[in-house]
């Protein structure tokens, strides 16, 4: 009898056929991202997240102090609002700034 081992759930993937591929070419699909906030890299499991669904994953919580921007490259970055729905892709950058910023004040 073959030991029967348990398959740990980022192990699974799943594969699914376009119309131009063949029953014998799968194309491998994942259904986590990793995405990047402030440099530090998270995993998620869903393809569409909110502003503040994004600031929920570091730990503590981005604050509402900070605003919460989308890194476009070669383009002009993208000012994320708390209800608004993110289509992320592998490898998105968000970073955090200052909601208010008051020159010259120490």
């Amino acid at each position: 009898m073959t030991p029967q081992y348990p398959v740990h759930p980022r192990a699974r993937a799943t594969y699914r056929m376009s119309a131009d591929q063949s029953a014998g070419q799968l194309e491998h699909s994942t259904s986590e991202f990793t995405i990047h906030i402030n440099n530090a890299t998270f995993k998620v499991p869903a393809a569409s997240m909110t502003g503040t669904q994004i600031r929920s994953l570091p730990s503590p919580p981005i604050g509402p102090d900070f605003d919460l921007w989308e890194d476009v490259p070669g383009g002009s970055d993208v000012l994320i609002g708390d209800g608004q729905p993110v289509e992320l892709k592998n490898g998105m950058h968000f970073f955090t700034a200052p909601a208010t910023i008051n020159p010259g004040v120490a």
